[in-house]
């Protein structure tokens, strides 16, 4: 008897059984079983490596640095700290408070103090700069169907060159962050975290510029909260702004942690200095994709430099902890040693070393070089220590070529296994199929659930660690589940085309089976991969570098471990190293950063609601749970095919089942509250004055509602002011509605004056071939208006400033939302309160036809305008100080401050 020699599995598939081997033949078959405490080990040395890579890809932090230990030319965080607490200090600090004016005198002060202590070779100039008013009328994401016009905004901008190179100062860099805060909060990471770093980088960049050649030009702006109005009328009016080269934005979205790079471009010239030069490289364009899809809800002052200025540069932000975005909590006691070192070394680096550069990119370059948008930069980090960047031009040329090889291989594999191997990857994705299926329906049903068994719909929030058993361990199970009967599907199919192996004895034959399974499942799992690959190819997605991340590795340690050029074979089990080698290099370069996003979509549970109750309680847990399922059948699928020889299934599923209702038990008990103090719900007060049915005869009402789902009613309780809570009632705040929320009309007539109501007027109103209205306006002494144009009535319009006569908004193009054009207007307190608009009708306006009809009992009105003031009413005061710890105002440009007045003109005025 001689024995056939074992050969290792190729991955081309097992053909037909037709060869007949000689009946001296014993075929030694190793067994299809696996220690279930293998596959749970790695289970959790993969799950242990994953939070390694995200410890310290995101939360490992520099040693921070005092003027000493820095040197006069070096960062020193403690110097930059002092100007975060100088600033917190003031309190709340948005346009219109007194506040402002305190910290810009401060900025100011430090420049002038910057430029006395700076290299005697280097010039240092400080200007405080008062813009006068200006409209702002970017179409793109949260623009479109606005204009946002200003007035009144100081900015102090310094101006560090070499005393001996003239020149310099006609090409030069910006480094842009904003003063301002909401009203809402002391902003000690949005952005005072980002002034004391820019002050301090000054500093430092004092002693170096006698050797640039470009100039460095640092510009703390007002008005980035109100619309990003700073940076445009910088840009539009400051005399320096057309010698800017590259623009350089800081920008928070969390307070503290590592400020990465999440926009660059649209050349890529600095985002690959940035990464040749920056000590600890932090950047991903997973953010850049995110953003610029919408999918975060949010601008910053690079998409003015961007769009407006035709600039290239890089964004950065810091983003850890985004839930106490805008509230009261983000304070200093929740900034992080390390942060501020982190970005100040890698931004004086890189401005060491752009702007001793002998080149800079030209505005628009990218427009007249390539308008094809190949030469755009893929970037991400490793570890925080190492950045990669490459040009969309080359990542269409790799991702074509791997697309292309695979494809090629698995045709030759098919022509190889002939029919049977072309079931059997038909079944196998079948698997992949099912996996989706059953984790997504698991993790979203429980979505669904939350909300009607718990107090709040977002118990996790405080807690972001319950998503792994709330969400994580039913995706898990789903996966688990779907992938087990896909294999079942694939044994079944298999166990009868081995069945006509009739020199195989039927053990032989049933492990056989088992172990040729275990290598589809796996195989399957490059297949969604290669799916991902070629579409974000194809739309040019720039994170696609994570699917190629997770095809490549996988499949060339099954190729080089496990496949033959052999196509008689029998299968023999994965190896354990198959799965390591695979795996490592995905892990390392993705791990951290879906750990991260899932944090972030977290994080924004907190403001999710952008029209309080219009939208259901469910849907960000639908979101977040779709995203979890998705990375668990992604990332898990070439793991849960290992498990399948293992005994270790039912230990899974009871574990995942364990986890599931441990934390489901920890959320309907309270142990575990869905706010603290340090983590709270945005919620706002607003004393409305509403004139819309009556002039004469105004109601009068406070107003509490929630950006954060879940209904008012704990808070309500513990407020105990009379309010009242549903849906009966929707309250249209001009620039967004509440559907759901809380209103008293107790002890609501006092704090606020009949003086301060807005006015409206018609002057004139043409009736010819064009109909034309004028419209007076008058906010009285508010600088803080939203004004709503219905479009269906009107097709243009004009605005002016009545004081001066000045256009603010010209004739043209206006884009709208749901048939509204809203202007909103900010500005400081020397802005003016009295208006001229001037209105274009429609030539086919609806207003007679729909009266005619009886389509409308009440017709939308012509102009709805809301001021607001900052006044606290005796009411107000009272609902504040009975605010449960757990709550928290919350500021944005479109929300109110805590006196609204609210008016309108009909159409049939």
């Amino acid at each position: 008897m001689r024995r056939r020699p074992q050969s290792s599995s190729s991955s081309a598939p097992e053909p037909a059984a037709t060869e007949k081997p000689s009946v001296t033949t014993q075929w030694v078959v190793q067994r299809p079983q696996r220690s279930p405490f293998v596959w749970l080990t790695l289970f959790a040395a993969i799950m242990y490596c994953s939070w390694g890579v995200y410890h310290y890809q995101f939360e490992s932090l520099p040693v921070p640095l005092t003027a000493d230990q820095a040197g006069k030319r070096g960062f020193a965080e403690f110097s930059a700290l002092k100007h975060v607490k100088a600033l917190t200090q003031l309190g709340p600090h948005p346009l219109g408070f007194d506040a402002i004016t305190l910290a810009q005198q401060y900025v100011l002060a430090e420049a002038e103090a910057i430029k006395k202590t700076a290299h005697w070779e280097v010039d240092v100039e400080v200007d405080s700069f008062i813009a006068k008013s200006g409209a702002n009328q970017m179409v793109g994401g949260l623009f479109k169907g606005r204009t946002l016009v200003y007035s009144d905004l100081n900015h102090i901008i310094v101006r560090i060159s070499p005393k001996y190179a003239p020149d310099s100062v006609d090409n030069a860099i910006l480094v842009s962050s904003h003063i301002d805060t909401v009203f809402s909060t002391e902003g000690a990471g949005d952005c005072s975290s980002c002034v004391a770093v820019m002050l301090e980088l000054a500093r430092g960049v004092s002693q170096w510029a006698h050797g640039f050649k470009h100039a460095v030009i640092f510009l703390f702006n007002t008005g980035e909260e109100e619309g990003l109005n700073g940076a445009h009328s910088f840009i539009t009016q400051h005399p320096w702004s057309d010698k800017i080269r590259l623009a350089i934005d800081l920008e928070a979205m969390g307070i503290g942690g590592k400020s990465g790079v999440f926009q660059a471009g649209p050349h890529p010239w600095a985002i690959e200095n940035y990464a040749a030069v920056a000590k600890y490289p932090s950047g991903h364009i997973i953010g850049q994709d995110l953003f610029s899809s919408g999918a975060i809800k949010s601008a910053t002052d690079f998409q003015v430099y961007k769009e407006v200025a035709g600039l290239s540069g890089l964004d950065f932000a810091y983003s850890d902890n985004s839930a106490v975005y805008h509230t009261k909590n983000d304070k200093l006691e929740l900034l992080k040693l390390g942060s501020l070192q982190h970005l100040g070394e890698n931004m004086l680096a890189f401005l060491l070393r752009v702007a001793a550069s002998s080149h800079l990119p030209k505005a628009k370059a990218m427009e007249e070089e390539d308008k094809t948008g190949l030469s755009a930069a893929i970037y991400f980090d490793i570890l925080g220590t190492y950045m990669i960047v490459y040009r969309q031009r080359f990542a269409r040329m790799l991702h074509n070529s791997v697309i292309v090889q695979s494809l090629l291989i698995w045709t030759t594999s098919l022509l190889m296994g002939g029919y049977p191997a072309a079931v059997s990857l038909v079944l196998s994705f079948l698997s992949v199929i099912l996996m989706w299926t059953f984790a997504l329906s698991f993790s979203v049903l429980v979505a669904f659930v939350i909300p009607l068994i718990s107090s709040s719909p977002v118990p996790y929030v405080a807690n972001p660690w319950l998503v792994v058993g709330l969400f994580a361990a039913p995706a898990l199970l789903g996966a688990l589940t779907g992938q087990y009967l896909g294999y079942l599907v694939l044994h079944m199919y298999l166990s009868n085309a081995y069945s006509k192996r009739k020199q195989l004895s039927p053990a032989i034959r049933a492990d056989l089976v088992k172990l040729e399974a275990e290598r589809w499942l796996y195989k399957a799992g490059s297949i969604q991969w290669l799916i991902l690959l070629s579409l974000g190819t194809y739309y040019r997605i720039g994170s696609s570098y994570l699917a190629l991340a997770w095809l490549v590795p996988p499949a060339f340690a099954y190729g080089f471990l496990e496949a033959t050029l052999s196509p008689v074979r029998l299968p023999k089990p994965l190896k354990l190293a198959t799965l390591l080698i695979g795996l490592a290099v995905p892990i390392l370069l993705s791990a951290g950063v879906f750990i991260r996003v899932a944090g972030t979509i977290i994080g924004t549970m907190v403001r999710f609601d952008r029209n309080p109750g219009g939208t259901p309680d469910w849907l960000g847990n639908v979101i977040l749970a779709v995203f979890v399922a998705a990375v668990v059948c992604l990332t898990l699928v070439y793991l849960l095919s290992y498990i399948h020889l293992s005994g270790a299934k039912r230990l899974i599923v009871l574990s995942t089942c364990v986890l599931f209702g441990f934390s489901l038990a920890l959320v309907l008990s309270g142990v575990v509250p869905a706010f603290t103090k340090d983590t709270s719900r945005a919620v706002n007060v607003v004393h409305v004055v509403d004139t819309t049915r009556s002039l004469e005869d105004p109601r009068s009402y406070v107003s509490l509602f929630s950006l954060t789902p879940g209904k008012l009613t704990i808070e309500v309780e513990q407020i105990n002011e009379g309010f009242r809570c549903g849906r009966d009632q929707v309250f249209d705040f001009v620039t967004f509605t509440v559907k759901y929320g809380c209103w008293t009309e107790d002890d609501s007539d006092s704090g606020w004056s009949e003086a301060d109501i807005p006015k409206m007027h018609v002057e004139s109103d043409t009736q010819g071939i064009e109909r034309t209205t004028q419209v007076s306006i008058d906010t009285k002494g508010s600088i803080r208006w939203s004004l709503a144009i219905n479009t269906n009535e009107i097709q243009d319009f004009a605005f002016t400033d009545a004081g001066n006569s000045e256009e603010l908004v010209s004739v043209g193009d206006k884009s709208s939302v749901d048939g509204w054009h809203i202007i909103q207007f900010a500005g400081g307190n020397n802005s003016p309160t009295r208006f001229g608009l001037t209105l274009f009708w429609t030539k086919n306006s609806t207003r007679f036809a729909d009266k005619a009809n009886g389509k409308r009992d009440e017709q939308a009105p012509l102009l709805k305008l809301r001021t607001d003031m900052d006044i606290v009413t005796p009411k107000v005061e009272r609902v504040l100080s009975k605010l449960p710890t757990w709550c928290s105002l919350f500021g944005k440009s479109t929300s109110p401050r805590t006196l609204a007045f609210l008016s309108s003109l009909p159409v049939n005025f």
